[in-house]
């Protein structure tokens, strides 16, 4: 059997999670999605190409669950099945707009689980779990794409929790790079800012309360001039990007360059 490519993709059930999910369908890749909600859609879509789909529902703000499920899922594999491995980090949730002590206090643990600790305990399945790949003689390509945002670089007032897994996410990926790059045939990493993209996070930004968001009029500002990349533009462009042979070379990016 020739081996195929695995892809791991979080928050695949919508925005551009799975417009990302319907361009990597196809033949030759074995597309694991995990996301709350299992897309009806995306799996009919997958039967008539041929491609092969798994989807878990799986809660990410229970961080341990799902990095337990990977890794148990990675160690069940032989290697020898899979050309490559790649792990996309997508799944992100904006709680309460609002100043930081306003944000409840559940809705802050959970952006954080999710925006957060999740992708870096699925990172490190993932890496612990290739890493015996590689130990055991396989030579396939890994490659880890955390989408962070440009909020993650740059601080707005009702967005503290947003904005900070964002940062920790650029600076997680940082650090693992170099722990890769130490290692031989290490994974790489990157943490890529995709642009500004109209999804239903832009609709709960455009519905802020203007008393509790002053940077509220910049979204609107942002649809009414049609700034906003369509979700099957931004997948493509982010995919674009994780093709590239230079990936992994600046472990924080931006897809618009």
């Amino acid at each position: 059997m020739t081996p195929q490519h695995l892809t791991i993709l979080t928050g695949a059930s919508r925005g551009m999670g799975l417009a990302m999910a319907r361009q990597l369908l196809g033949p030759t890749r074995h597309l694991l999605c995990i996301s709350r909600q299992v897309n009806d859609g995306l799996t009919a879509e997958a039967k008539s190409l041929g491609a092969p789909l798994t989807q878990w529902s799986q809660d990410l703000a229970d961080t341990t669950a799902a990095a337990n499920r990977l890794q148990a899922f990675l160690e069940s594999q032989p290697a020898s099945t899979w050309a490559s491995a790649t792990l996309i980090n997508n799944a992100g949730v904006i709680p309460r707009i609002g100043p930081l002590d306003q944000c409840p206090p559940d809705d802050l643990a959970n952006a954080l689980r999710v925006g957060l600790e999740a992708p870096m305990q699925l990172t490190a399945a993932f890496l612990r779990a290739t890493t015996a790949w590689v130990g055991a003689g396989w030579r396939g390509p890994r490659k880890v794409l955390n989408i962070s945002s440009g909020l993650g670089r740059s601080a707005m007032a009702a967005q503290a929790p947003y904005c900070a897994a964002k940062a920790g996410m650029d600076h997680f990926t940082r650090c693992s790079a170099l722990d890769e790059a130490q290692r031989e045939h290490g994974a790489r990493l990157v943490s890529l800012a995709p642009g500004v993209i109209d999804t239903d996070m832009q609709v709960q930004l455009r519905a802020g309360d203007p008393a509790a968001f002053p940077d509220r009029s910049r979204f609107v500002e942002l649809q009414r001039q049609g700034q906003l990349t369509p979700p099957l533009e931004a997948a493509a462009r982010v995919l674009a990007f994780l093709e590239r042979a230079d990936f992994g070379e600046q472990p924080v990016a931006d897809v618009r360059g």
